[in-house]
């Protein structure tokens, strides 16, 4: 099932070289970003994109805000960056909701520079 919008987490790598690669992924050229504090917006032609610098600790958090991107998945996105830039990748298992229960919110699949792929525990937020 097609993900209405895209989120990963990418360790060690700068916006630059997040943009280098999107512009390759989307067929597009390399977008202008729009700065205002930690947070970048561009748009990739009907893709909006938006970059947290540092959303959670050393992890910078990508949004594409659009289900027509080339994939379907959080997972998708998270293995194609991590195969493209060689870094680690983090994203949501799924689509998580209250009801899920808070120990659901902290799983995160971990995409390594080798593509490797891992549940891990993720706190992301303050307890």
């Amino acid at each position: 099932m097609r993900q209405p919008d895209i989120e990963i987490y990418v360790k060690d790598s700068d916006r630059s070289t997040v943009s280098l690669w999107l512009a390759t992924a989307l067929n597009m050229p390399v977008c202008t970003w729009l700065e205002k504090g930690r947070v970048s917006r561009c748009q990739y032609g009907d893709i909006p994109a938006v970059w947290f610098e540092h959303a959670v600790g050393k992890w910078h958090s990508l949004l594409l805000e659009s289900e027509n991107t080339p994939w379907a998945t959080d997972l998708e996105c998270a293995q194609a960056a991590a195969a493209y830039l060689q870094v680690q990748v983090r994203c949501a298992t799924g689509s998580w909701q209250e009801a899920d229960g808070e120990e659901d919110a902290d799983r995160w699949l971990q995409v390594n520079a080798d593509t490797s792929l891992e549940t891990i525990t993720w706190y992301t937020a303050n307890k």
